[in-house]
């Protein structure tokens, strides 16, 4: 049985190099992938920074709608980096009505913005450990500018945007989808092309949360600098194991470079969250996004930081329409489609 569509919509990652459709159904034995599909887009359109072209990313949404002949205008997407600020605060206990009318006031003294530039949402996770008058929430502030430039290209190409999650909390949402939940530490790190984020987990609760500048272009970066080509030749020569355009040596060089410098860095960020939760010990690192596809990366993650390290499969618990959908295809992407399927399992009136 295939429940009703009223409130369906698809997920649509809009990454800074590639731009993922997925899209959901859920039948009396759980979800199906029906659809799913990403198109690369030129470089420039989107950067770290934001969306420098919106005419040429709408533009690509079309083509990627029409390519996997997708009719759903309702859609989820996610947002991350320096201009959303996640975190965890404790206030006085009240409900929700009440704090509707002083979040503001709040989440002053916590956002390193201008409070008018923002748009603000909390989650009430519960009592404050802490303290027996205080509760715990959930803040999530983004920047009015930029969640207004996504709006913009989502108008220009025709679509509804019904939720506006952030990157990290789609990660979760399918983590939790497709694997079991105890209450062992988890981090979800997702490697994307410009920006990483992590998001640790107790149980079902996130602890730890951090987005740093660091992905899979660095790599197309040196590799522009040492031989002077495009950005598009750049990101061929990464993929293309037969590529003749680099020495294969100096190419391992750079990706080793480069995922030592990740490494540090999440080695940092766990190091922080270590020191705020010394007591806890992460059982399992999760990867996603097109670094977690280098084996090399994988390796020294582990070694470095005693721990398993795997990549998610987004749909492990998942049947697949195999009408529309090649499964050796799907296998290849999973990676990347992680946060995209995050957002496909949202539906319509979800907080």
């Amino acid at each position: 049985m295939i429940f009703g569509k009223k409130d369906h919509l698809v997920g649509l990652d809009i990454g800074s190099r590639t731009i993922k459709v997925g899209e959901v159904i859920k039948t009396s034995s759980g979800y199906m992938v029906t659809k799913f599909g990403a198109l690369d887009i030129a470089p420039g359109i989107i950067e770290e920074d934001g969306i420098k072209n919106p005419e040429g990313a709408a533009d690509s949404i079309r083509q990627l709608f029409k390519l996997y002949n997708i009719k759903e205008q309702n859609v989820a997407i996610s947002v991350s980096g320096y201009s959303v600020i996640v975190k965890k605060i404790n206030v006085q206990t009240m409900n929700e009505a009440q704090l509707q009318d002083v979040i503001h006031l709040e989440a002053e003294q916590y956002i390193p913005f201008d409070i008018s530039d923002v748009n603000l949402d909390f989650q009430i996770l519960g009592g404050s450990e802490r303290n027996p008058n205080q509760m715990s929430v959930l803040l999530v502030a983004a920047k009015k500018e930029m969640i207004n430039d996504y709006l913009n290209v989502l108008d220009i190409a025709g679509l509804n945007p019904c939720i506006i999650d952030v990157d990290a909390f789609a990660l979760q949402n399918i983590y939790e989808s497709n694997y079991t939940t105890t209450d062992e530490c988890v981090a979800l790190i997702d490697i994307g092309a410009n920006k990483t984020s992590l998001n640790i987990l107790k149980g079902v609760t996130s602890v730890f949360m951090r987005d740093v500048s660091l992905g899979c272009s660095q790599i197309n970066h040196k590799i522009v600098s040492q031989i002077n080509c495009s950005a598009q030749e750049a990101e061929e020569i990464k993929n293309n194991e037969n590529q003749d355009r680099m020495p294969q040596e100096d190419l391992s060089e750079i990706v080793s470079s480069v995922v030592a410098d990740w490494t540090t860095e999440i080695r940092r960020a766990l190091d922080f969250f270590y020191s705020t939760y010394p007591d806890d010990h992460i059982k399992r690192i999760m990867l996603s996004g097109g670094g977690a596809n280098i084996k090399e990366f994988r390796s020294l993650l582990a070694s470095q930081t005693s721990t398993e390290v795997n990549i998610i499969n987004p749909f492990e618990k998942f049947t697949v329409d195999e009408r529309n959908l090649d499964s050796t295809y799907l296998n290849k992407m999973a990676p990347q489609a992680a946060i995209c399927m995050g957002l496909a399992i949202r539906r319509v009136n979800d907080k």
